[in-house]
């Protein structure tokens, strides 16, 4: 019943995309970060429905869509080189079968990544985007936030919808995700269009912005923490009233902490020192592993060359038994340990020229869109009040995915992809904005000069 439900929805979606060719990107943007083929049963997890969305979604781009407006930035010149190099490394990987996997879906998120501005032409499009991407996340986060509610959740325990823990269902993906859309879930709750902000899309914001928290409480992620922190200076650091909301903001916090899980706050307290968790033990050996290994290999080893590291490392651990409380420290062993980070989880694969080109593209990416926000800030009251605000929510999103990322190795998530493709959006349509309305300038400058002159 299930299968044949999300065969239906999707069936649907595709039929009205012949007549509105961006709900086929919709139908792709659902189909990334929900995954539905995940929690089908059967008949979804037999045909590439990812696939065939984005080859619908270009497809339909090509045939029937307007190009007219179309505009190609230097970052999507750096994404379609960072493909060049990523499939490079795959050709030359250490691990080539195992490449060759993960490059099945990392080339499909970063084409993605150059094409979706192509079709943000319009105010519209670019808010129904940022729309779809808050709604089919807020699928999971709903989920988990009312299953933290119900019950506390717990690290590796908070089943959201499926057992495979990877994508966006893993628990520290999610709490960083989830974290870095409350801001553009704040701006569709102020300055939305699509559904307009009355009291009952304004609550529903708030509520989902209180599931976005619940999350990292939920899977008891010390990434979750992190970015919430984040996200409370970002948004303290652009207050008006920083004395008032800064010390709410902490007595809220302080409050808090009694209506928390346990073996949360146990979990957090270990943020303190990394060797008295495995986890974070091995995070930083891996790291370490990582910069001896592209000292030798500078142009990277492919994905998931992780596969091969080797460490010794020492873990304290604190014991309590009949001779009172200690420390002990004991070698561990491992091998085959993830990065753990994005950071050098593109160091590791793509070496100094793949991790310098995808920084470069984040880099440019927050420049751009602290220029337009700047550019924007005093336009109240005008048709362009929501420019800056959405800027803004872009870049907080961005940034608190990007402190998120380094302790997840989530550098070719289809989300960061897509938020990076809204930035370059927003950017290319002021662009066409301002060249159009100085066009138009100049032909009434030319015809009152024609008049005078007759």
């Amino acid at each position: 019943m299930r299968d044949l439900f999300f065969i239906a929805f999707l069936g649907l979606f595709g039929l009205m995309g012949l007549r509105r060719p961006f709900l086929l990107v919709a139908v792709y943007a659902y189909i990334d970060i929900v995954s539905p083929q995940r929690l089908s049963y059967f008949l979804l997890n037999s045909i590439p429905i990812s696939a065939i969305a984005f080859a619908m979604m270009v497809g339909a781009w090509l045939l029937v869509d307007d190009k007219k407006d179309c505009r190609f930035s230097a970052r999507q010149g750096l994404m379609l080189l960072l493909l060049a190099w990523c499939g490079y490394t795959t050709l030359t990987a250490d691990f080539p079968v195992e490449a060759l996997t993960k490059w099945n879906w990392v080339w499909k998120a970063i084409i993605a990544g150059v094409f979706l501005p192509l079709v943000l032409r319009t105010r519209l499009r670019i808010e129904a985007l940022a729309l779809f991407m808050v709604l089919c996340a807020s699928t999971i986060i709903i989920n988990g936030g009312m299953k933290t509610a119900l019950s506390g959740g717990g690290y590796g325990v908070l089943n959201l919808m499926v057992e495979n823990n990877s994508g966006l269902y893993e628990g520290s993906i999610i709490s960083c995700v989830a974290i870095s859309l409350i801001p553009l879930i704040l701006w569709l709750s102020k300055h939305g269009t699509v559904f307009p902000p009355d009291w009952k899309v304004k609550t529903f914001c708030y509520c989902l912005c209180l599931a976005c928290l619940l999350m990292p409480v939920g899977t008891e992620a010390r990434t979750g923490l992190v970015c919430i922190v984040i996200l409370a200076g970002l948004m303290l650091m652009r207050s008006k009233r920083k004395f008032v909301y800064g010390p709410l903001m902490l007595l809220a916090a302080l409050i808090s902490i009694p209506f928390l899980p346990a073996s949360f706050t146990q979990r957090m307290q270990t943020i303190e020192n990394h060797q008295g968790d495995e986890s974070a033990s091995t995070r930083v050996a891996v790291w370490m592993w990582t910069l001896d290994y592209v000292k030798e290999h500078p142009g990277g080893g492919g994905f998931d060359n992780y596969l091969q590291n080797s460490f010794t490392y020492f873990a304290q651990s604190t014991v309590t038994d009949g001779g009172g409380t200690r420390v002990e420290r004991r070698l561990v062993t491992d091998r085959g340990r993830a990065y753990h980070s994005a950071y050098f989880e593109l160091l590791g694969e793509q070496g100094y020229f793949g991790f310098a080109v995808w920084a470069l593209l984040h880099l440019i990416c927050f420049i751009r869109t602290e220029a337009i926000r700047r550019a924007y800030r005093k336009r109240d009251g005008s048709d362009e009040a929501w420019v800056a605000p959405f800027a803004l929510a872009l870049q907080q999103g961005h940034i608190i995915y990007m402190i998120g990322s380094l302790f997840v190795g989530i550098a070719y998530q289809p989300f960061i992809f897509m938020m990076l493709a809204l930035q370059i959006g927003l950017d290319t349509y002021l662009t066409r904005k301002r060249k159009t309305a100085a066009k138009q300038q100049l032909d009434r400058a030319i015809a009152l000069g024609n008049g005078a002159i007759a």
